[in-house]
Formats: structure tokens, sequence, C-alpha cells
């Protein structure tokens, strides 16, 4: 359900860009950064999905997402990672998901809700938006709300409050500053170069994402806008520390509302 349940957390989570302030000899914020899964601050927002009656709502996806929980290949539009995706009720506790595009597995992921119904735990594999290895890892989230009687134990509110075991390749990203662009390249695929005076710029390797801007805000203090086909999906702003060892960076999600923050160091 990774990609149903937390669409926007891993996209901001393992997507954000960790911009460099312009550079004189060498940017502090040159070189390989890998976010601390340990310093993560999950969205406060709550997910919110039904199964029932042998239907599967995605409330909170971004377009809502309502298809037969049979197990077989669903169609869905406006979602650039994915066009089809199969629910599989496993038991009472226990659902599956996979998602296609083009007829290509690019997700799978299996969330099982705990005896008491309080917590569930997911695990995923991913490349929707990796052109090389996919991303893997697993995690945890807490009921904020029950589902209606006779629904799954998987229907209700729910926030994640932890993501753990991230293969490396889904949070590392490496920049380089060259007179006024930043070059941005990441493991899964993706890259761009942008002057960082706030223009845009193409976005590359994801399907999500269009273009991006890059500016300065102030001293080792940045923000980057991505967009997809001209519309704001998410703004981050980034703070190097006076060490030049960490940086925090805060997310705004604007597709689904919500925000997070977390601490990136560098390699």
């Amino acid at each position: 359900m990774k990609k149903l349940l937390f669409a926007g957390l891993l996209g901001g989570l393992l997507g954000v860009c960790l911009i460099p302030s312009l550079a004189m000899a060498q940017s502090a914020f040159d070189g390989t950064w890998k976010i601390d899964l340990h310093r993560v601050q999950m969205p406060k927002k709550p997910d919110v999905i039904l199964l029932q009656n042998d239907m599967y709502q995605c409330k909170t996806c971004a377009p809502a997402i309502n298809v037969k929980a049979d197990g077989e290949d669903q169609s869905v539009t406006g979602h650039p990672y994915f066009d089809m995706i199969a629910i599989k009720v496993v038991d009472d506790h226990t659902v599956r998901e996979t998602a296609k595009k083009a007829g290509k597995v690019v997700s799978t992921s299996t969330t099982t809700v705990a005896a008491d119904g309080k917590t569930a735990s997911f695990e995923f594999t991913d490349s929707s938006n990796s052109n090389a290895e996919p991303v893997t890892g697993n995690g945890t989230m807490t009921r904020v709300e029950k589902g209606p009687a006779g629904s799954h134990a998987i229907s209700g509110s729910w926030r994640t409050t932890t993501v753990n075991n991230v293969s490396d390749n889904g949070l590392t990203m490496t920049y380089k500053v060259e007179g006024d662009s930043l070059h941005m390249s990441s493991p899964t695929g993706q890259s761009y170069s942008a002057k960082m005076d706030g223009t845009d710029a193409p976005y590359m390797g994801d399907p999500g994402t269009t273009s991006v801007s890059v500016k300065q805000l102030g001293k080792n203090m940045l923000q980057e806008t991505d967009k997809r086909d001209g519309k704001v999906i998410s703004v981050a702003k980034m703070t190097v520390a006076a060490d030049g060892k960490s940086m925090t960076i805060t997310v705004e999600d604007k597709l689904h509302g919500s925000s997070s923050s977390f601490v990136a160091m560098k390699n």
C-alpha cells in the first residue's frame, strides 16, 4: 500500500533537492548528501483509506482512487507514476498492492494491521521513480480513526510514524555548483541543471516532475520549487548548518496539503 497510502510522503522525502548556495571557490553544499531517517518529522495529516464491499478507496490520494479490490489490474488516471493497480486482500488484516505502468510492474507493497488494530506495518519495492535499481524499504503507521463497521482492518485514517531500511539509492543525491547554475543527479536517474535565480529549468528522469526552479533566500538557505506541467507540486526550503555537515529541509507537499522535515548528512 506504500504507493497509495504514502503518495507524496516518500516522494517529498526521497526526491527533495538539497540545494547549494552560490559558489565562490567551492559551495558548502557541493558533494553527496544522504537523508538521515532517524531525524525525520512525518506529515501530521493522515491518509484516509476505505476497503469495504470488495471496493478500495484511497481518499487522500491525488487524485483519489476508487477501484475493485479483487486482485486484478484496474485502470486509474491522473497518476504519472502508474496507470494500473491491483488490490489483493490477503486476509482480514493484510492487503497487497501492485502498481503498473505501460504493463510493467513499478511498485509492490504489503500492509499488515496489528491484531489490536492500532498500528500497521508496511514494506515496499518501488521503481516508479527510478531508472535503475528499485527503492526498497519498510515502516510503520499509527491509526488516527477507525473505519466504518464491517470494513477491512486497513480502513480508517493513518499517520506514518516511521520509514526504515530505505535503500541508499532512495536517500542519496549529488550536487555541484558551477558559476550561477546548480547541477543535481541521483542514483535513481533524476537530474537537472538550473540557474539559481528562480527561473524554471527542465527536471529530467521523473515522470511526476517536469520543471524545477531554485532561488536563494539568504546565507546558506535556498528554496526549490517543483512543478508538474506548470503547476507547483512541492516547495522545499533548506538550511545548511554552520559546520557544513548537515542540512535541515522542510517540504510543503502542495498536492496532498501536508508538510514534513528531515535532515541530510554530507558524506
